[in-house]
């Protein structure tokens, strides 16, 4: 049985970190992996690099394309959605952490058990790490089911965790490389969980996540978060997210079982609802979050119309 990946790497001026990346693909246990490279226009030395390991690896082995220059949300959904790029299994991954050797192969334990035509995402923690690659702490530990109740809130893992078969694939290929969605990852557990998918979020940590100032999106741990989070709610941030993945999901409808439109319409009429039917609206729909904390954040957004 055939259980090639492509690995799905976006890079942008990445020359400071990428061989500890592309050297921990090569240390993977599961070896039947291809590299897929979209670079968002780098100037520095990144694209001698990646021709490098190119060399190295074969020309089989890795391609390099050209990033559309919208962003990073832009260059994943573009690479994803680049149909010269064909295997079994697809694997997001940035240009800056350290994967684990078993991740492709603990990820596989699991997609191996979903049926081929069932759109199914792998996901997990993740060790963080600073800048020099020292252990600084976890991720946060989320221990409440994966669901489209859930997906419609918030996502519950970083896409350099994600593994997804074909399935979830062509749910990417439906809305297209120019969806306009608030990131990569959420998108793709929006889509799988609103397609009757199955997720498996892993609490063992499957890379090493690298923490500097220049992440775009870092692990949402510690105060520092959250009151940026805060901050990002009352600005109407999530609002416009909301909007725009709302948006996004209406493209996919024709795959969704009819509960899950059901709970896309109730979460769309709540949003729209003036404030005591907004929270009875909310309270009935079922929507949550992964931790107590946020769910009264989730609560205080309602309340202000910032959701």
């Amino acid at each position: 049985m055939s259980e090639r990946i492509a690995i799905l790497l976006c890079t942008y001026q990445g020359e400071k970190y990428l061989a500890s990346q592309l050297d921990s693909f090569a240390a993977q246990t599961h070896t039947d992996w291809v590299l897929a490279v979209s670079d968002d226009g780098s100037v520095d030395k990144t694209r001698a690099m990646l021709a490098d390991y190119r060399r190295k690896w074969g020309a089989s082995k890795l391609n390099v394309y050209e990033g559309p220059r919208r962003g990073f949300v832009g260059n994943f959904m573009t690479l994803t959605c680049n149909t010269q790029v064909q295997a079994d299994y697809y694997s997001f991954s940035d240009q800056d952490d350290i994967w684990h050797a078993d991740k492709l192969e603990h990820a596989l334990q699991w997609l191996r058990t979903v049926p081929a035509d069932t759109p199914a995402l792998y996901c997990s923690r993740t060790q963080l790490v600073d800048e020099e690659n020292q252990l600084i702490g976890l991720s946060p530990l989320f221990q409440r089911r994966p669901a489209f109740e859930n997906a419609l809130a918030q996502n519950i893992a970083g896409g350099n965790t994600m593994v997804f078969n074909n399935a979830a694939r062509q749910l990417l290929l439906q809305a297209g490389p120019l969806v306009d969605v608030a990131a990569h990852d959420w998108w793709l557990y929006l889509a799988v969980t609103a397609c009757g998918g199955q997720v498996k979020y892993d609490p063992r940590p499957s890379l090493r996540y690298r923490q500097h100032t220049s992440n775009l999106i870092g692990a949402n741990r510690g105060l520092l978060a959250r009151l940026t989070r805060i901050r990002m709610l009352f600005k109407g941030h999530l609002k416009d997210w909301n909007e725009r993945n709302i948006e996004a999901l209406t493209q996919l409808q024709g795959l969704m079982p009819p509960t899950n439109v059901t709970l896309l319409n109730e979460f769309t009429s709540a949003r729209d609802s003036r404030l005591l039917g907004r929270i009875k609206k909310f309270r009935a729909s079922g929507i949550y979050r992964q931790t107590a904390l946020g769910n009264f954040g989730m609560l205080v957004a309602v309340i202000f119309n910032k959701l």
